[in-house]
């Protein structure tokens, strides 16, 4: 939920900042059209401790193994969001590879449907928009 919130916030930005730099009022060009522009938004950070464990858990409860041999974050209030990018980087690569003989009709992003679901459910949980 926070990432939409953080792509419309920025849709919205970058639609203003593209009206301000539209030419005067009387001239015959008009401002480029917003539709199709998605705003990159930076990665946090750090990410809270409790915010890691639950996304490890999500991808733990989704099979992966990289992510069960993997530390729960403890004794910190944060962690960096290398710890993080790195978690989810292992496990869609695991994914990938576990379902690599799936048909393209129960795939995305080269894995299982559930296999992405659990990925991005995981970085909506630690702020992460890329790995």
């Amino acid at each position: 939920m926070h990432r939409s919130l953080r792509n419309a916030f920025a849709t919205v930005i970058v639609t203003g900042a593209l009206t301000a730099a539209a030419p005067a009022a009387g001239a015959a060009e008009q401002a480029p059209s917003t539709a199709g522009v998605r705003a990159e938004l930076r990665n946090p950070k750090t990410i809270k401790v409790a915010d890691y464990n639950r996304a490890r858990t999500t991808l733990i409860n989704a099979g992966s193994r990289t992510a069960s041999k993997s530390h729960p974050a403890h004794g910190t209030k944060d962690v960096p969001v290398s710890h993080g990018t790195g978690l989810l980087a292992e496990a869609r690569d695991e994914f990938r590879a576990a379902d690599r003989n799936l048909p393209a009709g129960q795939k995305k992003s080269d894995m299982s449907i559930p296999h992405d679901n659990a990925v991005h459910s995981a970085a909506d949980t630690m702020g992460i928009d890329r790995w």
